[in-house]
């Protein structure tokens, strides 16, 4: 039986933060979920840049703040997801997500914790918090065997 145990990160550096979404991009199979959590400026969108390169994505991913949703091409599509300007979690099941959340991409949703009652009980949520200007803590929260085995890996790299 596997136990969800969380895990704690800390990057020194958007760099940093950018090599570790590169390690989740290259684990990140069909149909993987992260669900990220932290305040503006933490560091999700670098994250997510990360994450694109570990798919071998080539455009720089920007922060969909005014777009809901941005289809991104590589090894496998990402859908990157941000929930910033929506206020109401029925604003959130009237978006259709369904397609990208349940699909063969890998879904990246920024400000998940205004539509966590929405989003599939599988996933890992990623919380980001400061420590100092440049530090971060990445507290890694797998919900599945999937997202378990994800985070058993990242410990190993």
């Amino acid at each position: 039986m596997l136990h969800n145990l969380d895990m704690n990160l800390i990057s020194h550096s958007p760099e940093q933060t950018q090599k570790f979404g590169l390690s989740l991009g290259e684990l990140a199979l069909p149909g993987d979920i992260f669900l990220l959590v932290g305040g503006l400026g933490t560091g999700k969108t670098c994250l997510t840049q990360g994450i694109a390169w570990g798919l071998g994505i080539k455009e720089y991913a920007v922060s969909p703040s005014f777009v809901l949703v941005r289809e991104l091409y590589g090894r496998l599509p990402l859908y990157h997801i941000d929930l910033y300007r929506l206020d109401h979690i029925e604003e959130i099941a009237e978006l259709g997500l369904d397609d990208y959340l349940y699909g063969k991409g890998v879904c990246v949703v920024e400000w998940a914790e205004k539509g966590l009652a929405m989003l599939p009980a599988e996933h890992l949520l990623i919380e980001i918090s400061y420590l100092s200007d440049t530090e971060r803590r990445f507290q890694l929260k797998p919900s599945g065997q999937r997202y378990q085995e994800i985070t058993n890996q990242l410990k190993i790299r």
